[in-house]
């Protein structure tokens, strides 16, 4: 295969679809396996649309992604003329007409002639003027069939017949979807488009706009399986989390998110589904991607999620999950947050969370000031709990002339006074679950000596004194 050009436009959102996404994905490793390129085209022949918070919303979702494209992207707005210009085209080669017709008034003229609903080609031989609101429609063949050849779903017929006259340039004079990706696409030099099957009914317009415009040869189209949820429905923002930026707030990684992304409709040939980009870039073709619907599974991102947190180091964990320890939504102020303490408790904070936005509720203990009881957790260990007003009382004598440099002695020292009260009280005595509730305020957590090594002797002898008053 000569190098490909393709290009990725993402719907008009506002943000930055999971489905968007996957599009965007899967014409980068198709381009990049190919060694093509992909353009960047933002749709925005809606003026309404070409301000920079829209095109913000395409653009940093897929930088964080790490997807880049060739050269600037391209606006469809700055190509007014040139889709004016085809627009003229087909209305002087007579493959489109002006239509004055008001919706209500299409309805009108269907109920008089007892049609169903839709445009009829009532304006074909009326020649009507152009002016204000006055729109333009490309004439339909009236039989025959337009076929589309498609890399993913293969050969699909739409019959003639069921393609009403539709428009190509709105009552305010900018062009529609299909017209402007016609020329934009042939102008553009795309070989291939590659896009959401949602879009397979507009291809049949696209490609007879084209081969009235005489644009050549028609690109090669795959249209992507739709994304569905649990029910097997089209996912939607009404109902189910699509917003590449949530996910990204809520702390997954976005090296595990393209991991994720490219195995919806498309699985390696040896099955291994967790590995490096660049292999997936060497492994990755159009021909091996599924026509049915890909279930978006969220606890199968999670398990890729939280491979990828596991398999960072120390360092690298702790600035990964920075911004969600140091934003306004971390529990402890600013000035306590230390990222040392994050890099030595790491290891067994990523054994445990799904997204970096759960990391903070694991070491919230060591760097807040104050700790908050949970009641049952209270109860549980110091209410209910054997002997806990004296496990605290002989723990905190103990750990006094303790220097606080090894967690393993810290350890024995705790294990031990409940060893001593277990023999000289005749019965269990569990030391550990009342000083972690009196240290944590909880019942559960990271396993406590190095984070209390690191809470240091005098933060911990206080709340063990504080424990002991609110008994």
């Amino acid at each position: 295969m000569s190098s490909p050009r393709v290009r990725f436009a993402p719907a008009p959102t506002g943000f930055l679809h999971v489905g968007s996404a996957r599009t965007a994905l899967f014409n980068w490793l198709f381009a990049r396996h190919h060694g093509g390129e992909m353009l960047l085209r933002v749709e925005d022949t809606d003026a309404a649309l070409k301000t920079q918070a829209y095109v913000d919303a395409i653009i940093e979702p897929l930088r964080w992604l790490g997807l880049d494209w060739d050269g600037e992207p391209c606006f469809q707005s700055d190509r007014r003329d040139r889709h004016a210009a085809a627009i003229e085209q087909l209305v002087a080669e007579g493959a489109a007409y002006f239509c004055d017709l008001t919706r209500a008034e299409i309805e009108q003229r269907c109920a008089a002639a007892g049609l169903p609903a839709g445009y009829h080609g009532w304006s074909r031989d009326r020649d009507v003027a152009d002016g204000p609101g006055v729109v333009v429609r490309f004439r339909c063949p009236d039989d025959g069939a337009t076929v589309v050849d498609d890399i993913v779903r293969g050969r699909v017929s739409f019959p003639n017949e069921s393609l009403e006259d539709f428009v190509i340039r709105r009552g305010d004079g900018s062009p529609t979807f299909h017209l402007a990706n016609a020329v934009d696409d042939h102008d553009m030099g795309i070989t291939h488009v590659i896009r959401g099957e949602d879009l397979l009914n507009t291809t049949p317009r696209v490609q007879l706009i084209w081969q009235a415009l005489d644009l050549g040869a028609l690109p090669a189209y795959a249209h992507l399986p739709l994304l569905v949820n649990a029910k097997r429905q089209k996912l939607a923002k009404r109902r189910d989390d699509v917003s590449l930026d949530d996910y990204r707030a809520r702390g997954y990684l976005p090296e595990a998110m393209v991991n994720y992304l490219a195995l919806l409709g498309w699985g390696p040939p040896d099955e291994v589904e967790i590995r490096p980009l660049d292999e997936i870039v060497e492994l990755f073709d159009l021909d091996a991607v599924k026509p049915a619907p890909a279930f978006f599974d969220p606890a199968r991102l999670d398990h890729i999620n939280a491979t990828y947190i596991k398999a960072l180091t120390p360092e690298q964990f702790a600035a990964r999950a920075e911004p969600f320890l140091t934003g306004p939504d971390a529990p402890w102020p600013p000035e306590r947050y230390d990222r040392g303490t994050v890099e030595v408790l790491a290891g067994e904070i990523q054994q445990r969370i799904v997204r970096l936005g759960e990391a903070a509720g694991w070491i919230d203990w060591v760097l807040c000031s104050d700790v908050t009881y949970d009641e049952k957790a209270w109860h549980k260990a110091m209410v209910k709990g054997r002997a806990a007003s004296q496990v605290l009382e002989a723990v905190e004598a103990r750990l006094a002339a303790d220097d606080f440099t090894s967690a393993e002695r810290l350890e024995s020292i705790v294990m031990g006074v409940g060893d001593e009260l277990t023999e000289s009280l005749g019965v269990r005595v569990r030391s550990q679950a009342p000083v972690r509730v009196a240290l944590t305020g909880t019942g559960a957590g990271l396993p406590l000596w190095e984070p209390m090594r690191l809470l240091g002797r005098d933060e911990t002898l206080r709340r063990l004194r504080a424990a002991r008053g609110r008994l």
